[in-house]
C-alpha cells in the first residue's frame, strides 16, 4: 500500500481491513502519528522510500497486490511524480506482484494537456509497457478539497463559496473515503473493473448547487460567486485544470459502475453531513 498515510491510501487501508484483507502499509515516516494510527486499525506498518528502488522491491516481496497513488507533491514536480510512478512500477515487476491499483485521475487518457494529469497518464502507460497486470481508478475533483483549499468563508451572514469555475458548469465529485471504497474492491477482485479502468464520481453540482447544499446543511444562507481564472496566477497547472472544467465535457465519469463498486458511495450532500459545524 503506497500512500497508506494519505487521504486516498488511508482510505484504501480502511475500506481494506473492513474486508477483513490483509495490509502492509508502506510509510516513509513509520513513527509519524499518521502511520501509528494504521497500526492500531490493524495494518502491518513497513518502512519504505520511493526513492529508495530496493527497499520498494523488498516491501513488495510476497504481496497479493500493491495500491499506488502518486503525487507531483506541494512543489507541483510532475517529473518528479512520473519518476516515483515509475520506481513504484520497476519494484513491482522485480517483485512479481500480481496485480497493480493505480490511483489516477479522471480523463487522464483523453491527452487534457493538465500537468499532473499527464504525469499520472504517463505512470500509467509505464505499468502496462512493464508488463504489469494492473486496474486504473480514475477519480475525478475531490469533495475534500472543499474541506481544504476552498473552504467557504461566513461574510455578513452570509456562506460564501468561491471557486473559478464559471456560473452554470457542473462539476463532477467524489469524496476520498470512496476512491478507497472503489480502491479496495478493485483491489480484491479486479475482474469487477471492466476493460482495467474506470473514472469514478459520487456527485455532479454547478457552483450554484454546491452553495445550495452548504445553505441545507449549515442552514444559513449561502451564495456562489464564481472567480476569474486570474486568481490562480502563474500556477500553469491550476489554471490548465480549471479551463478544462470550464469547457465540457470535461471529466465523464461512470456514476453506476461507481456505485456498484462501492454502494455507499455519497452525494456532495451526504459528504456535508461528515463535516463539523460551523
Amino acid at each position: 500500500m503506497v500512500g497508506a498515510t494519505g487521504l486516498q491510501g488511508g482510505a484504501t487501508v480502511r475500506a481494506l481491513l473492513g474486508d477483513n484483507a490483509p495490509v502492509r502499509a508502506l510509510a516513509r515516516r513509520p513513527d509519524s502519528d499518521a502511520a501509528r494510527a494504521l497500526t492500531d486499525l490493524g495494518a502491518d506498518l513497513v518502512a519504505a522510500d520511493l526513492d529508495d528502488p530496493e527497499g520498494l522491491r523488498a516491501a513488495f516481496t510476497g504481496v497479493d497486490g500493491v495500491f499506488a497513488m502518486t503525487t507531483p507533491g506541494n512543489d507541483q514536480r510532475t517529473d518528479l511524480e512520473v519518476t516515483h510512478g515509475h520506481a513504484i512500477a520497476d519494484a513491482a515487476a522485480a517483485a512479481s506482484v500480481p496485480h497493480v491499483v493505480y490511483s489516477s485521475v479522471g480523463g487522464a487518457e483523453r491527452h487534457t494537456g493538465i500537468p499532473h494529469f499527464d504525469s499520472k497518464r504517463d505512470v500509467e502507460e509505464y505499468l502496462v509497457a512493464r508488463g504489469l497486470s494492473a486496474t486504473f481508478v480514475r477519480p475525478v475533483f475531490f469533495m475534500d478539497n472543499f474541506a481544504q483549499f476552498m473552504t467557504p468563508t461566513m461574510e455578513d451572514g452570509t456562506l460564501m463559496v468561491r471557486i473559478p469555475l464559471p456560473p452554470g458548469i457542473p462539476l463532477q465529485m467524489i469524496a476520498a473515503e470512496d476512491v478507497g471504497a472503489v480502491a479496495a474492491a478493485a483491489a480484491l477482485d479486479p475482474d469487477r473493473v471492466a476493460g482495467g479502468s474506470i473514472e469514478i464520481a459520487g456527485d455532479e453540482l454547478t457552483g450554484e448547487q454546491i452553495a445550495e447544499a452548504y445553505q441545507y446543511r449549515y442552514d444559513v444562507p449561502a451564495r456562489y460567486e464564481p472567480l476569474p481564472i486570474e486568481v490562480l496566477g502563474s500556477d500553469i497547472d491550476q489554471r490548465a485544470m480549471f479551463e478544462w472544467f470550464a469547457h465540457l465535457p470535461a471529466f465523464q465519469a461512470d456514476f453506476a459502475a461507481t456505485r456498484a463498486l462501492a454502494p455507499r458511495t455519497k452525494t456532495f450532500e451526504q459528504w456535508l453531513v461528515t463535516r463539523p459545524d460551523l
